[in-house]
């Protein structure tokens, strides 16, 4: 494939994988209205994720039992990107707030930026930086004005929240410099969700002697509902990890808040406010930066232009 189609294919995913994602939002309110535990709806999500995809590659005879590298690529990015994640988001959000745990979120892209400059891997031109700044931006506006940041106490938990950009961070650059050679995404995704399924019903065991199972029995449309989401998006999750990179993957959160508040405003009838809306607003205008950046090819500066400058290859 070219590189233009790859990076068609990449823009593409970014929308469609952050789109899935933006549904995620209402599905986790209504779980939560229904009195399903934080940490047990995170399990339905791997649940389905790994519930749906695993019947899917039996039928394309791409289904292994994971080893070597892969066993290990699987191992710790479903431990690290989606189980110890999820932990840490429902564990902060009653200590400092939702709008303050998702302005964290939106601090992914920049934290992704600055692994990848230290781990030495390519970084987007400046207009794609440019793009992530507006991203931020409205998504700061978006998390602060859509749920307000209250419910702080003290300084520790404000503190600990700025782990969660860093995890982020850091998952979406080992899954790149670590990805198993032959590895397809549908399969990595598949074996990192059961992962994380094992180290979330490890953890809400510990925390609280349970498995309250009998919850889902109570809002069965939204577990289908849920799983089959998931098991949409995380195929095309590990697919735009491999298309592009640590630091496009980082921003689908950016879309997914877009989406979110679409989501929200027509089959929850949410309002916001104008000021919501116009980081919503601003949050496009970063994506629309990012996919220039993405879809404009970088020159190539000519042997004799480089001698003229001084330059040596």
């Amino acid at each position: 494939m070219t590189e233009a189609g790859n990076n068609g294919r990449a823009i593409g995913l970014l929308l469609y994988t952050g789109a899935l994602l933006g549904v995620n939002l209402p599905l986790g309110k209504l779980a939560a209205q229904g009195g399903v535990p934080p940490l047990l709806w995170a399990m339905v999500v791997s649940a389905g994720a790994a519930g749906l995809m695993i019947p899917a590659l039996v039928v394309q005879k791409r289904f292994t039992v994971p080893r070597g590298r892969m066993l290990r690529y699987t191992v710790i990015s479903g431990l690290l990107s989606f189980a110890a994640i999820n932990a840490l988001l429902y564990l902060l959000i009653p200590r400092v707030g939702a709008g303050y745990a998702g302005l964290m979120f939106a601090l992914s892209p920049v934290a992704t930026l600055g692994v990848t400059a230290l781990a030495g891997l390519k970084t987007p031109p400046r207009l794609g930086v440019i793009g992530i700044g507006f991203g931020l931006a409205g998504a700061a506006v978006v998390a602060l004005t859509r749920s307000g940041s209250g419910g702080a106490e003290g300084l520790i938990w404000p503190l600990v929240a700025f782990a969660l950009p860093v995890i982020l961070a850091l998952g979406n650059v080992y899954r790149t410099i670590d990805w198993p050679e032959g590895g397809h995404p549908a399969a990595l995704a598949v074996w990192s969700h059961v992962f994380a399924l094992m180290g979330l019903a490890g953890l809400q065991v510990a925390t609280t002697g349970e498995l309250p199972l009998h919850h889902l029995r109570e809002v069965p449309g939204l577990v289908l509902a849920q799983a089959v989401v998931a098991g949409l998006t995380f195929p095309a999750y590990f697919a735009l990890q491999k298309a592009g990179g640590p630091v496009l993957l980082s921003q689908i959160g950016y879309v997914a808040a877009a989406v979110g508040l679409a989501t929200g405003t027509l089959f929850l009838g949410e309002v916001y406010a104008p000021l919501t809306w116009a980081g919503a607003a601003v949050i496009a205008v970063g994506i629309a930066l990012t996919i220039r950046a993405q879809v404009t090819p970088r020159r190539e500066v000519a042997p004799e232009a480089m001698a003229a400058r001084g330059c040596t290859a």
